[in-house]
């Protein structure tokens, strides 16, 4: 069973997604490439063609971009952009200065469909990461959005950070779909980014489709707080307010309700209903299954993700070096914001096999 059966058994047993009638199926295919997507074998002599094509071939500085193999196919294919187009190179020094405010909106040369397709895709993708890094999600899935996944040379970075930015904003039926497609798509995947893609799908599973439910609104002050920390006052951050002080003015008046007509005898002071906790059937990261038990939420099928399984069966039996290894590898390029859910799952494998 693939990871596209057992998300889509999931997501539906969970009431995450409500039924499609037969219009929107017809109109909402999706493009899945059945492992077909892959790090383009061939980035280099793209790059170099490319670069030829506008006339800034430098054969040494060429040579000293691609020589340094302990960089990333993509860094280099965006190192040889910022060789060849002065635009580009400053877009993307400033994206990637730690230090620097991250990018208010899409450059328009990401926007312009009439250039070069593979290097309006790399520069996207570049600059996307680069946003994604710096909690700038809207602008990096802006990016994102304006380019296809098959024209890039990294379609693993693509769909991670897209799912990334989509988790974080709060789209949790796209990021289901992009989730799933990293997963089931893509075949050289990194393992650190399947694993977070996994967590992330497990923390969606536990959302509750109640908007006024305290965790909800919690997640829209997450997202007001980011975009005031970066600078965005503007429009979209005033309406992420009003939408928090409406559902809060929700919550309230039902809590008074309740009170007037008995309600649930106080049992219940976030304003949820009783029975609202997550079942035996759902799954949490700080909560993991026992070994013998398949990873599974409330639906059918299992999570098709070998290295996976490998970690938290064998998570006992690894040397503390070995463990510590393992965790700086997960966490090594990935975005902050996914530290402290990684620490918890790893913390959660410490409590189920004894180690201190």
């Amino acid at each position: 069973m693939t990871i596209r059966t057992y998300v889509a058994a999931a997501v539906c047993s969970a009431g995450l997604i409500a039924p499609a009638t037969a219009a929107e199926t017809a109109v909402k295919k999706p493009a899945y490439g059945f492992s077909t997507l892959k790090a383009a074998p061939d980035a280099k002599a793209k790059a170099e063609a490319w670069l030829k094509s506008v006339g800034k071939f430098d054969q040494t500085a060429f040579d000293g971009i691609w020589g340094k193999e302990a960089r990333s196919v993509l860094d280099r294919v965006a190192d040889t952009i910022s060789l060849g187009n002065s635009e580009a190179g400053a877009l993307l020094a400033a994206a990637r200065t730690l230090d620097a405010p991250a990018a208010a909106e899409v450059p328009a040369l990401i926007k312009d469909a009439k250039q070069d397709a593979f290097f309006r895709a790399n520069l996207a993708l570049a600059f996307a990461k680069a946003n994604a890094n710096k909690k700038a999600f809207e602008e990096a899935l802006e990016a994102l959005n304006a380019v296809t996944p098959e024209a890039v040379v990294d379609p693993s970075s693509y769909f991670f950070f897209k799912a990334v930015s989509e988790h974080a904003t709060m789209k949790r039926d796209a990021a289901t779909g992009t989730i799933t497609r990293l997963l089931d798509d893509v075949t050289d995947a990194p393992d650190r980014y399947r694993m977070v893609a996994t967590l992330m799908f497990f923390d969606m599973l536990n959302w509750s489709p109640d908007p006024k439910d305290m965790t909800n609104i919690g997640r829209l002050m997450d997202n007001s707080g980011r975009r005031l920390d970066l600078a965005r006052p503007g429009e979209k951050t005033q309406d992420i307010q009003k939408k928090i002080v409406f559902r809060l003015d929700e919550l309230i008046k039902e809590m008074e309700n309740q009170g007037k007509g008995g309600g649930n005898g106080g049992s219940c002071p976030d304003g949820g209903k009783p029975g609202n906790k997550p079942g035996p059937g759902s799954l949490t990261p700080s909560n993991p299954a026992p070994d013998s038990t398949v990873m599974g939420g409330s639906g059918a099928g299992k999570i098709d993700d070998k290295k996976l399984r490998e970690i938290a069966d064998g998570w006992g039996l690894m040397p503390p070096d070995k463990r510590a290894k393992v965790v700086e590898e997960i966490n090594r390029d990935l975005p902050a914001k996914f530290k402290p859910m990684i620490d918890e799952y790893f913390k959660s494998l410490n409590r189920v096999h004894g180690v201190k």
